[in-house]
């Protein structure tokens, strides 16, 4: 496991610091963090993994390289995709994704109540002393 940004109020800071993480779960390499938990988000609200790409800037090329990717490393598809027709296409996730993406958004909520606690623990002072 590695870690993703957590971002913090600047009210929350003790003494102008702030602790900034980041996590993602790897196998073999990153497998999954913020970036493909957004896109994915993106592709449940709009429908389109293009659209979803789009919102984050992100080119199609490099969103469908990066699902293959992750879908190589967790070993499940992440999209179900319809091509064409009278509804014109497009791409929903799997429930696999689904629940992948419910259970990281529980796991991130997890790991900044643990880091604002771990924080306040041993940066309580002004001075951002311990």
């Amino acid at each position: 496991m590695r870690i993703s940004p957590v971002r913090f109020e600047e009210s929350d800071g003790v003494g102008g610091l702030r602790p900034v993480i980041k996590i993602w779960l790897d196998h073999d390499g990153k497998a999954f963090g913020e970036g493909p938990r957004k896109l994915l988000e993106g592709v449940e609200r709009t429908g389109s993994l293009r659209q979803a790409a789009a919102e984050m800037h992100m080119s199609y090329n490099k969103a469908w390289f990066l699902l293959r990717t992750l879908e190589d490393r967790l070993g499940f598809a992440l999209l179900e995709r319809t091509v064409g027709g009278a509804a014109g296409g497009g791409s929903r996730l799997t429930p696999e994704a689904h629940d992948l993406v419910r259970r990281y958004q529980a796991f991130e909520r997890e790991v900044d109540e643990a880091v604002r606690v771990a924080f306040a623990r041993y940066f309580s002072d002004a001075n951002g002393h311990a």
